[in-house]
């Protein structure tokens, strides 16, 4: 934020993060005035990116569809099939969390998911923290080699988790020694934050860890 000085007019710039949180507020605010003061707050905002174009409003359409699924469903008894790579998966989520862990002082988040893909249950966790250099949220998963089928099975029914519950796929890498990494983004917590079980300790997460 700028104040205005000798006449010259000020500013507010809205982060990606603030306007999702508005959006949510207008769903799911303590009262009606602050529901009321949120969707005003959005509609002023949406209409200043209709300004700008149709590729800023359309951008900022999906911020604010985003955060206005915030915490709207739930994990448990979640159900979808999906495709990769030509074949197909069945997902049944029975739980999750997200936790919050110190290591050294370094902020993590632990997001556990326990599902069972084509009948094979198990609990697929991923770690996140913040890259030093330019703190960027990424999470990875280790795909394990005592699991049903090996680390190649293990490391598809992971993806499909990620991408039944988000809508976007992890990264998948093959090293040398034979280990399997997969690799979220900040947009798969943006997916995962639509669920109830995750959505508060991942907003915490990135609040506390963000840069301001």
């Amino acid at each position: 934020m700028k104040m205005s000085e000798g006449g010259k007019a000020g500013y507010v710039s809205v982060l990606k993060e603030g306007l999702a949180y508005a959006a949510w507020l207008s769903e799911n605010g303590k009262d009606e005035q602050q529901r009321r003061l949120a969707a005003k707050f959005v509609e002023r905002i949406l209409q200043r990116a209709k300004e700008r174009g149709d590729d800023v409003y359309k951008k900022a359409e999906e911020i604010v569809k985003e955060g206005k699924e915030r915490s709207s469903l739930t994990l448990k008894g979640f159900e979808k099939e999906v495709e990769l790579d030509g074949k197909k998966y069945v997902v049944k989520v029975r739980d999750g969390e997200a936790v919050e862990e110190d290591r050294g002082g370094r902020k993590l988040l632990r997001t556990r998911i326990t599902a069972e893909v084509d009948g094979v249950r198990s609990e697929y966790t991923i770690t996140y923290g913040r890259r030093r250099a330019d703190n960027v949220a990424r999470g990875f998963a280790v795909a394990r080699a005592d699991a049903p089928g090996g680390r190649e099975a293990d490391a598809e029914r992971f993806s499909a988790v990620v991408e039944a519950l988000t809508g976007k796929r992890p990264k998948v890498y093959r090293m040398k020694n034979g280990k399997i990494i997969m690799e979220c983004g900040k947009e798969h917590l943006e997916g995962f934050m639509r669920y109830t079980e995750l959505a508060e300790a991942i907003k915490k997460w990135l609040e506390e860890t963000s840069r301001r």
